[in-house]
């Protein structure tokens, strides 16, 4: 048994003392269905929150087959699809919204130096959410001129931004004015993200006023690689790319990983993805700040089984900026490079849209160079700072793929372009590969390849030639565009992902009676005469469990004083399957549940049964005092622990 502010928890089936002071668990498990999602609501609206690129899609529930793209947003790059704008975010010197998009990157860009100094700048900072490590409300972001604003806030705005926006498109198309009660909302999120980063975007939506804690079922959190499988499963022949662009090792620049090796042919033929009950296959959803991977199996009724739980990392597009940004540190110093990026922030946003457009056109067919405009300002900026040209500084960096255009660009070889692929490239196949060992994944046939990440001819090449000779590698038509319309689909039923499992071991500390040899002398307390050990770790459920929608697992409380109105139990999580206490290695608090109960007087004794669930996209709590029978306030905070 545990005791957590005041509360006792016992392991044993039958307690042998006083339930008065005690706890007695149930743990037991139950599925439930789910009451419809849109039941309120006649407007579902998704919005695909991205590393680099954002957008939103919308179905109304009464013509649920016909999902509509935010049509076209003003400005746009050269070869983007104008379906998405850019995730960065304007705001005023005084901290207030200004813009976001197209419209936030092009206004920066037109700010004279001194001026955009003064403003908020933010671009990219999604991955804030997955790479730190002790995330709560109070983690701040670094704009582009290093100032400063609290994460939840710059979340808030760019969610209030499409907020505002689709409910304008929709009352655009519509006959009447739509508001926000009418809309059931959609927020996608990598797969691979814990329960703080959900949590936090959940925070950030309430704050934009998408939903509120008073109605959460408002809001639904949608993981990428599932949303993608969702609408892939329903895919047709017509809405595959064709493998005409599949160059495999007659490419020039593909030919040095493959001289030695005799390949099998790539599957061909036409792949019918009209899938049936049993069909197994993965998603590879390539972002741009992660790569994310789910593994499902076709169900009878056309519903959903995960295989695997949900695995990836921080290998997505901007790897391949960030090994741009090495490069030109190799070029031109670390001190140059941070200088300019800090002193001439707007010049910086320049040069990396100029790499984005050529990144993205990068292809194992071409031969010719990729020339990348350097801004002005780099130019002089460099000429002042280190006293001679650029064209000196690339001269005597000396590599042959590398050169200076006499137009004023930086021309890069295929090769030399292939190698800012490459570390990323290297980390999606490696980890691919290490899956589909699995033995539970034995079976699988099928790999789609999805993401804005997956655009690109170059990683299209490579998956194919790893793969294509055992799986068919399918990449859907607008592959950049298959999360949004799948999140579309989940909104409107969320029940299609019968079967999950856990990203992680989960559990709260209790007591257990102290057994000597088996439990340290160091974890032996005496309560009421009895002995305990303390810092057991009470398993909820385990690493890559399987765990059906609606599944729960109870939990039983009585308080040690009557009067408690109130309590607070840690909540432990491991990446191992097995755990004894929460003081054992890698395991770490990483929440806390809170439980109120009705203020009942009179000492009366009683007991408060709290119901986790697990089977869902987020961890939810539910809470009755089971004295009163009435429902118990009942929370789970990630972000306060």
């Amino acid at each position: 048994m545990a005791q957590q502010n005041g509360y006792y928890v016992d392991t044993r089936t039958t307690p042998t003392v006083s339930p008065a002071t005690l706890l007695s668990r149930n743990n037991s498990t139950t599925t439930s269905g789910s009451s419809s999602p849109t039941d309120k609501h006649f407007v579902v609206a998704a919005i695909d929150f991205g590393t680099t690129y954002s957008g939103y899609a919308f179905s109304f529930t009464r013509d649920q087959d016909s999902i509509h793209m935010m049509r076209k947003w003003e400005g746009g790059d050269p070869g983007v699809s104008n379906q998405k704008t850019p995730t960065t975010l304007l705001l005023k010197p005084n901290g207030e919204f200004h813009s976001f998009g197209f419209g936030a990157r092009d206004y920066y860009h037109d700010l004279e130096e001194i001026e955009a100094r003064r403003w908020y700048y933010f671009e990219k900072f999604k991955m804030s959410l997955h790479s730190s490590q002790d995330l709560h409300k109070g983690v701040e972001l670094q704009a582009a001129n290093g100032k400063k604003m609290l994460a939840l806030k710059v979340f808030a705005y760019a969610l209030k931004f499409f907020k505002d926006h689709c409910l304008q498109e929709l009352s655009d198309q519509s006959s009447t004015k739509i508001v926000n009660d009418d809309i059931r909302w959609v927020i996608t999120v990598p797969a691979i993200w814990r329960q703080p980063a959900k949590q936090f975007m959940r925070q950030a939506a309430y704050e934009a006023g998408l939903a509120s804690a008073q109605s959460p079922s408002q809001l639904i959190i949608a993981l990428e690689p599932e949303a993608a499988s969702i609408y892939c499963r329903k895919l047709k022949q017509r809405e595959l790319m064709p493998d005409d662009d599949f160059i495999g090792s007659s490419s020039p620049i593909n030919h040095r990983r493959t001289n030695s090796l005799t390949r099998k042919p790539p599957i061909t033929g036409k792949t019918s993805t009209e899938f049936k009950a049993g069909t197994r296959y993965i998603v590879v959803d390539c972002g741009g700040g992660t790569v994310d991977l789910t593994v499902h199996e076709m169900e009878d009724l056309g519903t959903l089984k995960e295989l695997h739980k949900a695995s990836g990392g921080a290998w997505g597009a901007i790897g391949v900026d960030k090994e741009f940004e090495n490069l030109l540190v190799k070029i031109f110093g670390i001190d140059f490079v941070v200088s300019f990026k800090n002193q001439k922030p707007a010049g910086w946003v320049d040069l990396m849209i100029a790499f984005e457009a050529k990144k993205r056109t990068a292809s194992p067919t071409k031969s010719n160079p990729l020339n990348i405009s350097l801004p002005f300002s780099f130019i002089e900026h460099y000429s002042k700072l280190k006293g001679h040209s650029v064209e000196q500084a690339i001269r005597r960096f000396g590599n042959k793929d590398i050169r200076w255009s006499s137009q004023g660009m930086l021309r890069l070889s295929p090769g030399a372009m292939l190698a800012l692929f490459e570390p990323v490239m290297r980390e999606i196949v490696r980890h691919i590969s290490d899956l589909l060992k699995k033995p539970e994944l034995e079976g699988v046939k099928f790999m789609f390849l999805v993401g804005g990440f997956a655009e690109s001819p170059l990683l299209q090449n490579e998956i194919r030639m790893a793969f294509s000779t055992h799986l068919h590698v399918i990449i859907p038509q607008d592959v950049g565009l298959t999360i949004l319309k799948g999140a579309v689909m989940f909104g409107l039923d969320p029940t299609v992902v019968r079967v999950r499992r856990s990203a992680l071991t989960y559990g709260v500390g209790v007591l257990n009676r102290y057994v000597p040899g088996k439990h340290p002398p160091n974890k032996r307390t005496t309560k009421e005469g009895v002995e305990w050990c303390t810092d057991i770790f009470d398993t909820f459920v385990t690493i890559d469990q399987s765990i059906a929608l609606g599944e729960k697992v109870t939990r039983s409380y009585t308080p040690a004083k009557s009067y408690q109105t109130s309590t607070i139990i840690g909540v432990f999580c491991s990446d191992k399957e097995h755990n004894m206490f929460t003081t054992d290695p890698g395991v770490k608090r990483c929440g806390e549940l809170y439980l109120e109960m009705p203020d009942i007087t009179g000492g009366k004794a009683r007991e408060l049964q709290a119901t986790m669930l697990f089977g869902d996209t987020e961890i939810k709590v539910q809470a009755v005092d089971l004295t009163s029978g009435r429902t118990a306030i009942a929370k789970i905070d990630f972000l306060n622990k």
